[in-house]
């Protein structure tokens, strides 16, 4: 991996109600240690939406960036046609 290179994750858009702020879930599969099923796990990332162009259940893609506000720390680079 190249020094400085962002994260990007996938997710979908569960809340648009803040101003320039969207909350996008971001669901992962882990393999439980021990009885080596696939678990879903998922985090909530607030992410900075600068025209407030996403809607609730858009699928978007984010990346990393320097730090918005207390909790924002990602930026939403763009959607993904289904």
């Amino acid at each position: 991996m190249v020094s400085g290179a962002r994260k990007e994750r996938v997710g979908t858009v569960v809340s648009d109600k803040m101003d320039k702020t969207v909350v996008v879930k971001v669901e992962r599969l882990v393999k439980h240690p021990k009885y080596h099923k696939y678990i879903k796990r998922s985090a909530k990332l607030k992410a900075h939406d600068e025209e407030n162009k996403y809607k609730t259940g858009d699928k978007v893609v984010v990346r990393e960036t320097r730090p918005l506000s207390k909790d924002k720390r990602w930026r939403v680079l763009r959607t993904l046609d289904v």
